[in-house]
């Protein structure tokens, strides 16, 4: 592990902690929103290479909308998002028409798919934590928790395995992870989530069931290196290493949410359902 990575993550991981911790719901959205402006400055930078001209103020517009969605009701907002995705097919299309094919379809596809991205799954991270309880008195302030052992524990273990013990490549579309590095990290994953749900239930009255907390840690894991992947396929296709260098060692921002958004509707959806099935 370089010594920028590692100086960054010494540094960025006890400011993650302390905000997730002390924070509310309504800076939490404030804060991913702006999370997420930066996220989409990255992508609109990178797709330039490609000369792709992304709708940024669109996007930026898009990101106002995690900032406001605890202010409203949440079945208000959730009816706003399915109303907002055809009118934003609408607006983009606009655009093409009254540019005169200055903004192509090419253009819009990959504004569209930007904004669904980042601002879309984005969404699901502040719609979990600043939820009130899910099941077994799982709040979502706690919750928030199984995504990072899952996105961030995941790769850190794959990391340090894959680069050390690796020998078997997973896949040529990120040549540089290994089946070694990929098992590792859900089992990383795993027993960090496993040791927090024993912390969680023995301090803050949760009764979260261990087979549940093992089969929703393994599942994000999965997901979020998956997520990986996904975002290594866009990086490639940009010919970009990482989006940006605001982070020394570990790119830019949306490198370090690429698999924590990826993750974030998928643990919202198994958390919704849970409350079905206890």
């Amino acid at each position: 592990m370089s010594l920028k990575r590692l100086l960054t993550g010494i540094i960025g991981f006890p400011i993650v902690l302390t905000i997730l911790i002390f924070a509310n719901k309504y800076a939490i959205d404030i804060g991913m929103s702006i999370v997420a402006m930066i996220a989409i400055y990255e992508y609109s930078n990178c797709a330039k290479k490609k000369d792709i001209k992304i709708i940024s103020w669109l996007g930026y517009f898009s990101c106002l909308l995690i900032a406001i969605v605890h202010i409203f009701n949440q079945n208000f907002i959730l009816k706003t998002i399915v109303i907002g995705y055809p009118l934003l097919i609408f607006i983009l299309f606009l655009h093409t028409i009254f540019t005169d094919m200055k903004i192509n379809f090419k253009d819009i596809s990959f504004s569209l798919f930007g904004y669904l991205y980042i601002v879309g799954f984005n969404l699901f991270f502040v719609l979990i934590y600043g939820s009130e309880t899910f099941s077994w008195n799982l709040t979502g302030k706690t919750a928030i928790w199984y995504l990072l052992f899952a996105s961030w524990g995941s790769d850190t273990v794959a990391y340090f395995i894959g680069k050390n013990f690796g020998k078997h490549k997973f896949s040529k579309v990120s040549p540089n992870k290994t089946i070694e590095g990929c098992i590792s990290g859900i089992l990383g994953s795993l027993i960090g989530g496993l040791i927090f749900t024993f912390c969680i239930n023995k301090n803050l009255g949760t009764t979260v069931p261990y087979y549940f907390a093992t089969i929703f840690l393994i599942t994000l894991s999965v997901i979020g290196q998956l997520g990986d992947f996904s975002a290594s396929v866009v990086k490639r296709y940009f010919d970009v290493k990482d989006y940006s260098n605001l982070f020394p060692g570990h790119g830019g921002m949306l490198d370090r949410i690429d698999s924590v958004i990826f993750i974030a509707p998928f643990a919202y959806l198994i958390l919704y359902l849970s409350n079905f099935v206890v």
